[in-house]
């Protein structure tokens, strides 16, 4: 018993000596998963190199892309940092980046964002250049502590309900001020005198664009700070979400047979928070945009301002943030888009396009006006000079769908009638996205262009009645002189009844075209209006606008039209008015000097312009 104790003791005992070697080996192994734990925590979350740290002479990295998805290393040397360049507390590291890359290219547009680093340690992005007309390699670097106040920032609650229509900026997208270079640091790098740092310009990206679009919109295109170029779009792959510090990323703000997006480089992704470009994009905060994979096809070198040639691929997520210091996305699903559908027939074919626009109150207008003139250009059986109908409709959640329906036809200016039907859209998103009621909500846009190959286009030259003297209730007929563009005038007869309330007197009758009749009889559909209940009240304002492809013979009585929000009360009694002086709150309220008794018009197939007044005396 005690041989078989002992034999079992050595047994036990030869089997310590051999679990010792695979202990140290477990122990090695588990502190080789501790370090790689380590580092790729690190990764995930990069140390940060304080600004206060930085001093002149001081050596650093910076990572971009130059070709396809290769991030390069750019050495690069501290000049020195510009306290308050952009505001309070908005301090520049200013850098020249070293080597024949950066000698031959200069800072690049798309650059913006590319990580810098000094010691391993993450210091901030890539984000100012010296002015256009230099490839010198001298370029401004947003610290990290800036762009980390993004995160920050965006946890503040946003304002909603009334205070959505102040936040709305439908004219020019504001830019980033220059940053002079002071004089110390011009001598020291040989620049000229004056010099001045500005923001990497941020490459957008179009596809499927065509050179009259961008001759039409160039205004609106160049105040977004952006270098416009063609590029192209690649199919998406599982892997595009995989992106890391010095890659690619796009802004989709419209996909489909058109697309259009603004990209910079990746300056850290933490646990799916991605931090990029070092300076804003549109300087939006807070937004809800899709944030796509970019890769570089090329760097296309220039004296004037060298640049990436960038291609799109698929959806990785939703940009969140749009700061003065930096853009900032999460890693996921993308927001949905607005789908646009504009269909262009002519006499020969009829052309589908589709499009998603991003829902953007700044953006939205302007992206659906030149989805829409480039689909209308981009049928090879379109031509100058025609005439084109235009009718559809924008859906919103929860409202009537806003009708749209007008006549546009050629005129002797510069300017393609398909500009002034996408100008025409433009307007009534502005007006929809600008209401101080609510925030619209855009299912989806549906228009349909129908082209004549001729200019119809009249003028209103003359009218008359039949006879000026007339009876309560009788009918007469306005006849109406028209000078066509090309051809013989002709007559168009419009037969009016007098009301037959109508008082003795004397009534002015307005023969002219919409727009007269719009301004002078119901200015509230054109956008003037006061106060209103909600959203709905102006759609109703919207949807009630006369069409220009009609003759009007407008019926007025010199009595007072009170307008209160969306109602119309013509004949207006004196008590009325007098509750009106006395209660100034009623901010609704507007008073015009005529009412309407009658209104009746001609369709006529053919843009109809001009007015002329008559006077009819009843007995």
């Amino acid at each position: 018993m005690a041989r078989f104790a002992s034999r079992e003791s050595g047994g036990y005992h030869k089997s310590l000596k051999t679990l010792a070697p695979l202990k140290r080996n477990f122990g090695l192994l588990a502190a080789l998963v501790l370090i790689l734990a380590a580092s790729l925590g690190a990764s995930d979350t990069p140390e940060i190199f304080p600004l206060s740290q930085v001093q002149p002479g001081m050596k650093g990295v910076v990572y971009t892309v130059f070709t396809g998805d290769e991030i390069e290393k750019v050495d690069l040397v501290v000049l020195g940092v510009l306290h308050n360049a952009l505001g309070p507390r908005q301090d520049v590291i200013l850098v020249q980046l070293l080597g024949e890359k950066a000698e031959h290219s200069g800072v690049v547009a798309g650059m913006s964002g590319s990580p810098v680093y000094f010691d391993g340690k993450l210091a901030g992005a890539l984000s100012l250049k010296l002015g256009v007309f230099t490839k010198e390699p001298i370029g401004g670097v947003t610290p990290i502590e800036s762009m980390l106040e993004v995160e920050r920032d965006s946890a503040t609650p946003s304002a909603t309900g009334k205070a959505f229509a102040q936040q709305v900026n439908t004219g020019v997208i504001r830019s980033f001020a220059h940053v002079d270079l002071p004089r110390e640091f011009s001598s020291r790098v040989s620049a000229s005198a004056g010099e001045f740092l500005i923001p990497i310009e941020t490459p957008l990206i179009s596809t499927g664009l065509f050179p009259e679009t961008i001759a039409q919109f160039s205004k609106e295109l160049s105040g977004w700070s952006m270098s416009m170029m063609a590029g192209g779009t690649a199919p998406a792959s599982p892997e595009d979400a995989q992106i890391k510090a010095g890659d690619m990323v796009g802004v989709e703000l419209i996909r489909g047979d058109l697309s259009l997006t603004p990209g910079c480089t990746v300056t850290s992704v933490d646990h799916g928070r991605v931090l990029a470009c070092g300076h804003p994009i549109f300087s939006f905060g807070s937004v809800s945009m899709p944030m796509a994979r970019a890769h570089v096809l090329t760097t296309l070198n220039s004296s004037m301002a060298s640049t990436k040639i960038i291609t799109t691929g698929g959806t990785i997520g939703t940009l969140t943030q749009d700061r003065s210091t930096a853009i900032m996305g999460q890693l996921g699903d993308g927001p949905p888009m607005i789908p646009v559908d504009v269909t262009l027939v002519t006499p020969v074919a009829e052309k589908k396009f589709h499009f998603e626009v991003i829902e953007s109150p700044q953006l939205t207008p302007v992206l659906v006006a030149l989805a829409t003139f480039n689909g209308i250009v981009g049928s090879p059986a379109y031509g100058e000079g025609w005439t084109l109908h235009m009718e559809g409709d924008i859906d919103l959640k929860g409202h009537t769908p806003v009708h749209l329906e007008n006549l546009f036809a050629p005129n002797d200016m510069p300017v393609p009638s398909g500009f002034y039907v996408a100008t025409n859209v433009q307007s009534a998103f502005a007006r929809i996205y600008s209401n101080p009621y609510e925030t619209p909500h855009v299912d989806g846009i549906h228009l349909r262009v129908t082209a004549v190959a001729e200019r119809r286009w009249a003028m209103i030259d003359n009218a008359w009645t039949e006879k000026s003297e007339v009876q309560p209730g009788e009918t007469i007929s306005v006849k109406v002189l028209l000078r066509p563009y090309r051809g013989a005038p002709f007559i168009e007869e419009i037969p009016i009844t007098i009301p037959a309330q109508t008082a003795r007197g004397t009534l002015e009758l307005l023969v002219s075209d919409a727009d007269t009749v719009n301004r002078t009889v119901d200015p509230l559909a054109l956008g003037s209006e006061g106060p209103l209940p909600g959203l709905e009240q102006l759609i109703r304002l919207m949807n009630r606008e006369r069409q220009n492809d009609r003759v009007y013979a407008t019926l007025l009585q010199p009595t007072p039209t009170l307008y209160i929000e969306d109602k119309v009360m013509p004949n207006a009694p004196a008590s009325e008015i007098n509750v009106l002086d006395q209660r100034q709150s009623l901010g609704g309220a507007r008073l015009l000097h005529q009412s309407l008794a009658g209104e009746w018009s001609a369709e006529m197939h053919q843009v109809i312009t001009g007015e002329r007044t008559l006077t009819i005396t009843v007995k």
